[in-house]
């Protein structure tokens, strides 16, 4: 069987790669004696599978894992026992049994929704450089790839952007951004609106398919570990 697991990268663990996530989860699963699934071969690894790469140093409330078990675990069980494991900010809000033949997180999310913070910013001046991105025909930014430096147009991933809130301390931002053929990170936002952004909080990620879009695992409004049935 495979669970779905929805949690939170929060506070100083925001710093942490990626790579080291995935390696607290493997000592949370292996110290709550959790039947995870392993690879074959000289090498073998456990069958975790990790959603979209938070970019280090942002936080997120949506971050999500699929884990492959050689038993069946009451989603509950794997939850607490995780839970309890995993280092202060990173928390499960939901897990589910996951129906066979689902696709994978990589596959299925099309788009992720952002809060950025925006020091120094009023809403005016904030309202200014959205009306400015969303006008543009292109959004172009220099990228590094393969050691090289790449010129790439990030308006077709800017699906959204607006100001919801600000204060003495700046604005608030937030947006919608595609992640195909490949991901927005915020430092990228920052530099195609030509605007300093502090610090940025992954909301949501959707699934988009025939004109629905649905996020792959709800958390509990409340922020307690929900326990679902199946997930979509």
């Amino acid at each position: 069987m495979k669970i779905r697991v929805r949690f939170t990268k929060v506070g100083r663990v925001r710093w942490t790669s990626h790579r080291d996530v995935a390696r607290m989860w493997e000592r949370a699963l292996r110290r709550g004696q959790m039947p995870v699934s392993y690879t074959a071969g000289f090498t073998p690894r456990p069958q975790l599978s990790f959603g979209l790469a938070l970019p280090t140093g942002c936080e997120s409330v949506a971050e999500y894992l699929d884990v492959a078990l050689d038993e069946a675990v009451a989603p509950s069980e794997l939850a607490r026992q995780a839970s309890s494991m995993l280092p202060e900010g990173v928390d499960v809000v939901a897990a589910a049994v996951l129906e066979p033949g689902t696709n994978s997180l990589q596959e299925d999310v099309s788009s992720c929704t952002w809060e950025i913070h925006v020091p120094g910013v009023d809403a005016e001046d904030l309202d200014v450089a959205i009306g400015r991105a969303l006008d543009a025909d292109s959004l172009p930014i220099t990228r590094e790839r393969k050691g090289r430096d790449v010129v790439d147009d990030l308006r077709p991933s800017v699906l959204a952007l607006s100001c919801a809130a600000s204060d003495s301390d700046g604005a608030q931002l937030l947006a919608e951004l595609g992640t195909r053929p490949r991901g927005v990170r915020p430092s990228e936002l920052a530099q195609a609106l030509g605007i300093e952004l502090g610090l940025a909080r992954r909301t949501c990620q959707w699934i988009e398919r025939d004109g629905s879009r649905w996020e792959p695992l709800m958390a509990d409004p409340a922020g307690t570990a929900v326990i679902w049935e199946r997930a979509s």
